[in-house]
């Protein structure tokens, strides 16, 4: 393996100025799937990575799907040989030109600095892993290689489900590496393993067809927002975060202390955290907590009331219907229906008129952190960036990590690259070469063990 690796730093730095060309060739297209004003981008977005995916060696097909289409390619050294796939997004956040400083759907390069909505989130990656491919393929190493661009995963991927379901026969592979996930912190290489999953959902409350004022009916006049804060502190301690509902965590495994330890060693700080998300208290600032928390637990959160009147000063009106909206993230184990049907059984046993309605239900993701697919994503970024990685669990969610692991019956590891500076769906957005070049390394160093046997098929 070292010796189909040995070429890798001359061929990093004669390959830079053509990564920086298809990174600019990208990002300059404004693939917002958010915005149907947009979707003639989005056509051309997929015309492009195609291109790209051709020129990098491997046969690629545009598929449509009921909405927007995915980006397929793959290439096959050998019937017998191993395969691999790697799954990244092309669509991106919308983003408004009068909160960054420079221009958004315009590649700016300042020394190793990639400025662009997309740059990080999830252009970047996704050409990084092609650079690697791009790589390998010239070596001939015997490893099939597909690569899954999708267009839709900003809007929470409506249609890729679809997609896996007809294609399934051609996506065959023996491992999903997922490169859409941020590290902890610059220099420490985290590995996510865990997503957790969303249920979301509304109470509702009505009790007339009109506002009264609150001197005429104030006191025998039921109100459904004082209603609805009587429902939210019946589900959950606002002090502590704690569920109040009886049996809402009793499918969750606790995490254990080794798993733990391994998100401290992610290099977590606190009060970095909290300056980065603008927080000026918590409920605990204690890092395992903290951690634990937000990769390894369930919440009850609550997202805004709607209902009644919001203007300058007080309207003294009691509102005829009102609403709270409503969201959980769930672990591993518990099943995002359930959860739903345990809520609004328990809101409506204590309010009967209560309407509670799910939005959307998606599961947590529990992957492997340890085994031959985890240590053969350990050593390649061991490889790449000289730091043992620590395995983590993100707290939200990616709803194409659990369609393919549904369907394609593989080990999906999510190797992202991104750094929270990089400002994942924010203003000044960026992307930088030093992740790129190591994620170059890593990507190849996982496709030599693959080709090499380094780690066993399932």
């Amino acid at each position: 393996m070292a010796d189909a690796l040995a070429q890798l730093d001359d061929y990093l730095a004669a390959r830079r100025p053509e990564f920086e060309d298809r990174l600019a060739r990208l990002v300059g297209i404004p693939g917002v799937s958010a915005d149907p004003a947009h979707q003639p981008d989005i056509g051309r977005t997929a015309d492009l990575a195609a291109t790209l995916l051709t020129d990098a060696g491997l046969a690629a097909r545009i598929v449509p799907t009921p909405g927007n289409p995915v980006v397929h390619a793959e290439h096959i050294a050998g019937a017998d040989c191993p395969t691999v796939t790697i799954y990244n997004h092309l669509d991106v956040q919308p983003a408004d030109p009068a909160q960054w400083d420079t221009e958004p759907f315009h590649l700016t390069i300042s020394g190793d600095r990639y400025a662009g909505r997309g740059s990080t989130d999830d252009k970047g990656p996704a050409l990084t892993a092609l650079q690697a491919a791009q790589y390998v393929i010239a070596r001939e190493l015997p490893v099939n290689i597909a690569f899954v661009w999708e267009l839709e995963e900003e809007i929470g991927s409506p249609n890729f489900e679809g997609f896996v379901r007809q294609e399934l026969p051609r996506l065959a592979t023996d491992s999903v590496l997922v490169s859409d996930t941020v590290w902890i912190a610059a220099g420490r290489p985290a590995i996510d393993y865990g997503l957790r999953g969303l249920v979301t959902f509304e109470v509702t409350i009505e009790t007339g067809t009109n506002d009264t004022h609150s001197g005429l009916t104030g006191g025998p006049a039921r109100n459904p927002l004082a209603e609805l804060a009587q429902i939210v502190a019946e589900c959950l301690d606002p002090a502590t975060g704690r569920v109040l509902i009886p049996g809402f965590a009793d499918a969750v495994a606790p995490v254990t202390d080794a798993e733990i330890d391994s998100f401290v060693a992610s290099g977590f700080d606190v009060a970095a955290f909290m300056a980065m998300h603008g927080l000026t208290s918590m409920r605990t600032t204690d890092i395992r907590s903290v951690l634990t928390r937000i990769m390894g637990e369930p919440t009850f959160e609550v997202h805004g009331f709607t209902g009644g009147y919001t203007g300058p000063g007080v309207k003294t009106v009691i509102p005829p219907r009102a609403g709270v909206k409503l969201s959980s993230r769930i672990v591993p184990h518990q099943e995002p229906h359930a959860v739903f049907e345990l809520v609004r059984d328990f809101i409506q046993r204590r309010h009967p008129d209560a309407r509670v309605e799910l939005e959307a239900a998606l599961p947590a993701y529990l992957g492997p952190h340890i085994g031959p697919h985890a240590d053969a994503a350990r050593a390649a970024v061991e490889y790449a960036f000289g730091v043992t990685p620590a395995f983590v669990r993100e707290g939200g969610s990616i709803g194409a990590v659990l369609t393919m692991d549904r369907y394609l019956q593989a080990p999906v590891i999510l190797l992202g690259l991104s750094l929270p500076s990089h400002g994942y769906h924010a203003p000044n957005e960026h992307y930088d070469w030093v992740q790129a070049a190591g994620g170059t390394k890593m990507f190849a160093h996982y496709f030599a063990q693959l080709a090499a046997g380094g780690h066993e098929r399932p």
